[in-house]
């Protein structure tokens, strides 16, 4: 496989510019952290859950500090190298109609995803295709690689085939998202918990920055309202929303997509925390 570089790797690279706003939610949760047991990655396997069904919740950074004191019994947290929070980096694709975006906001039961994530921490990387049916479950597989895919070609057809209805010659690069994460696993059931702040959202000219919003997302092999995660949502009157971050980041970005099906996300996310989309310039 050939990785390219293209213009909105360029986008992407600074990566000495975002690092700095990782410490802006993990200095709030740190030491909640702290009272969790750990778990290694290669105790990760029995809870890929590659095919599962997803529950995600919305809110603000001191809400998630709530909640982690809450739940320190009944999870571990994934430890890599001494530290218990990573920092991720995506890259999307999509047609040059934009049709993922377009089939997820539109309401259609099969949506898809193909993208690039590298774990920023271990510099490793994955080359991703995921798809949600009618049923609400998602399928992703992925593909190793040894640098950050940033564009396709020929020689990943076949990988892409399975879960998505596009060859490589019609996807090119869209946005790069940037996060910072917490991996839980529950200890009782299988359950995989994965909060994302400090999210970021870049092409080749701007930048958006979500300030104190957590996305959680619970990972289950059939929805279950066993979770204690889910349980304490609801005691927190947390309510369950589908939140796409490439859609959310997309609308942010292209001023000529269509943003009403993706304006009550934004309002949302402004109701929790006055002001949280912040713009910037890459350049």
């Amino acid at each position: 496989m050939v990785a390219k570089t293209t213009s909105i790797e360029k986008a992407g690279y600074p990566t000495s510019k975002i690092s700095s706003r990782y410490q802006i939610g993990a200095d709030k949760i740190q030491h909640t952290l702290n009272n969790f047991e750990p778990i290694g990655l290669n105790e990760m396997d029995k809870v890929t859950l590659l095919n599962r069904t997803d529950t995600k919740f919305v809110m603000t950074i001191e809400q998630l500090a709530q909640a982690l004191r809450s739940v320190s019994d009944q999870y571990r947290v994934l430890v890599i190298e001494h530290q218990r929070i990573q920092h991720y980096r995506t890259l999307y694709f999509d047609t040059t109609k934009f049709d993922f975006y377009h089939r997820q906001t539109s309401g259609y039961h099969d949506i898809f995803k193909v993208r690039t994530r590298e774990y920023m921490d271990t510099r490793v990387s994955f080359l991703e295709v995921k798809k949600k049916d009618q049923k609400k479950r998602t399928d992703k597989k992925r593909l190793c690689t040894q640098i950050p895919v940033t564009a396709l070609d020929e020689n990943v057809d076949e990988f892409l085939g399975d879960y998505n209805p596009y060859t490589s010659k019609e996807l090119e690069p869209k946005l790069w998202n940037t996060f910072t994460r917490i991996t839980l696993v529950s200890k009782y059931n299988l359950e995989r918990l994965t909060i994302d702040f400090d999210l970021g959202f870049f092409n080749d000219e701007r930048a958006f920055y979500l300030d104190g919003i957590v996305i959680a997302e619970v990972k289950q092999d059939g929805f279950s309202t066993h979770s204690d995660f889910i349980q304490l949502m609801r005691q927190m009157g947390l309510r369950s929303t589908g939140f796409s971050k490439y859609c959310f980041g997309a609308s942010l970005l292209f001023e000529q997509l269509k943003h009403n099906v993706i304006k009550p996300k934004l309002l949302m996310v402004n109701k929790l925390n006055q002001g949280a989309i912040r713009y910037a310039r890459v350049f």
